[in-house]
């Protein structure tokens, strides 16, 4: 596994990792990880945006199965009452 090296991180930016480390229980080195891996999009997490934004367009370009209206609540409540 590649390893990553940073140096001249600033001071506040540092101590304010350390703290954001010591709440969620991690090490600074798994933390910074975490970061990176929620914040940075890989080809495979790209990929499968694309996919999802795909098929979201093809489900917003359908008709719903049928062209009428729905019933106002006014409506609704009249049927029902005239059960």
């Amino acid at each position: 596994m590649p390893t990553l090296y940073v140096e001249n991180i600033p001071k506040d930016l540092y101590d304010a990792l350390r703290h954001t480390a010591r709440q969620h229980r991690k090490s600074i080195s798994a933390e910074v990880t975490a970061i990176l891996e929620e914040h940075i999009v890989t080809p495979a997490e790209l990929k499968a945006r694309r996919l999802f934004l795909r098929q979201l367009q093809r489900l917003r370009g359908e008709r719903g199965v049928t062209a009428r209206r729905f019933p106002s609540s006014e409506e609704m409540l009249r049927a029902d009452r005239s059960r």
